[in-house]
């Protein structure tokens, strides 16, 4: 594709176009250079370009409004034209109005080279409309329904550009899962994929974690520690929970990103920041941010392209399939000889309501099978209590081998079990029990439950 790719390249700055078409010119593209706006409509009809490098000022003025008109210009003459706006006279409401009319980046001069690149690789693949890969891995995410397949295969699309990637969906719809499948179908799925929970960082330790930090750089700091971006280097970095960063965070995040360089704390040395952002939410964005309380410019950086997982109860017919698997990997785990799921049982389950998705679904299997272990089929009565748990009414369940119990004298038996099995890993259990590790932190304590934890 390089080979046949054209970037026109718009800029008054003579030095700027030489300098652009000499670095194009040696990966492959094609170039064409002007100097004046009103040169724009010629050029796109006589040059036809893919791309176009775009300066926002052409005379003293430097607001870069007439970089938005000639945005709108060329985009009206050739709309599938991938735009990359450039200035030296960065705003960060020039780059919010730029990519509301349909710039696909934006960067400040002087630029990286390689950030450059890397940008008009992206788009230009982004403009491609190739089938999915025939060697694409859907990996763990379960489900043939039309609303699954489609946001699958739009992932599978994306996975080998460097194209940053917004996951939004319900809690529990498999945000990591599909994250986690773009970075195993990526150019850089040999590196590493670091995974960060931003709702659970603390706003005083937000660089530390991030960035990393130097011996000595603060109270505390005894050790040098690397930051989360310096160990996804070369690798994805999965931002999961970005709707939860407070605004002062948000600003060091889009530095980052905007800029692709960073500095450890305790450190001057600028690092480059070589990294693909994946990031997930569970909130509406443009709801925050109409509130203010997320920021307009670092929503735009993150979300070029934007993947929605449906809730479970939009894909229904995935259900029964899910729960097979959930039940051969659940008997896997504990030793347990897998039990026959009756139709009418997996009707039912298709019918009810999963506030909590995929997550809860998984539960709801767990603990039936757990709790029901030695029984070769389950029937919709088996299941039917676990939708009706509520930690402050105990529902009382009969079983053959303990008599009657409570359902909570039963989660008891449940976490020790799981905890045994994991040898007491908190992150294995509570992941087997489709608990986070906080609210199985609080279970253990609510049930005086003792713990050797290994993590």
């Amino acid at each position: 594709m390089k080979s046949r790719a054209k970037i026109l390249i718009v800029d008054d700055d003579r030095a700027v176009c030489s300098s652009l078409k000499l670095l194009l010119n040696r990966k492959g593209y094609e170039t064409l250079c002007i100097h004046r706006r009103s040169e724009i409509e010629d050029a796109v009809r006589d040059f036809e370009p893919h791309l176009a490098l775009l300066d926002m000022n052409y005379t003293i003025d430097t607001s870069g409004v007439q970089g938005l008109q000639a945005l709108k210009s060329l985009l009206t003459l050739r709309p599938n034209t991938k735009v990359i706006l450039m200035t030296g006279w960065a705003t960060v409401q020039l780059a919010v109005e730029g990519m509301k009319l349909g710039a696909g980046d934006f960067l400040a001069k002087p630029w990286d080279n390689h950030h450059l690149l890397n940008s008009i690789e992206t788009l230009l693949q982004l403009s491609q409309p190739d089938d999915v890969p025939s060697n694409a891995e859907g990996g763990e995410i379960i489900g043939e329904s039309a609303a699954l397949r489609a946001v699958v295969d739009n992932a599978l699309r994306v996975a080998k550009t460097d194209a940053s990637v917004l996951i939004t969906g319900e809690s529990g719809t498999g945000k990591e899962l599909l994250a986690e499948l773009i970075h195993r179908n990526s150019l850089r799925a040999n590196e590493a994929f670091v995974k960060v929970n931003l709702g659970g960082i603390a706003s005083s330790l937000f660089e530390s974690e991030m960035f990393g930090h130097k011996k000595g750089s603060f109270t505390g700091a005894t050790s040098d520690r690397l930051g989360r971006f310096q160990k996804a280097q070369k690798g994805s970095i999965f931002l999961d929970e970005i709707g939860e960063l407070d605004l002062a965070m948000q600003v060091k995040l889009l530095r980052v990103l905007q800029e692709r360089t960073y500095e450890v704390l305790g450190s001057s040395e600028v690092q480059r920041a070589d990294v693909r952002v994946i990031s997930a939410t569970n909130r509406s964005l443009p709801e925050r941010i109409a509130s203010g309380a997320f920021r307009e410019d670092l929503y735009y950086r993150i979300n070029l392209i934007h993947l929605h997982i449906p809730p479970l109860r939009e894909r229904r017919d995935d259900i029964p399939q899910l729960a097979e698997a959930f039940r051969s990997k659940v008997c896997a785990a504990y030793g347990l000889t897998p039990p026959t799921f009756t139709a009418e049982a997996l009707r039912w389950l298709k019918m009810q309501e999963y506030s909590g998705n995929i997550r809860q679904l998984r539960n709801v299997i767990e603990r039936t099978l757990l709790l029901n272990a030695g029984e070769h089929t389950l029937e919709a009565q088996h299941f039917q209590p676990h939708f009706e748990f509520d930690e402050r009414t105990p529902v009382e369940v009969d079983l053959p081998e303990v008599g009657k119990l409570t359902l909570e004298e039963l989660e008891v038996r449940m976490i020790r079990k799981a905890l045994d099995f994991h040898k007491h890993s908190i992150s294995k259990t509570a992941q087997s029990l489709g608990l986070t590790r906080s609210a199985l932190y609080r279970r253990l304590d609510k049930f005086n439950i003792r713990y050797d934890a290994e993590d």
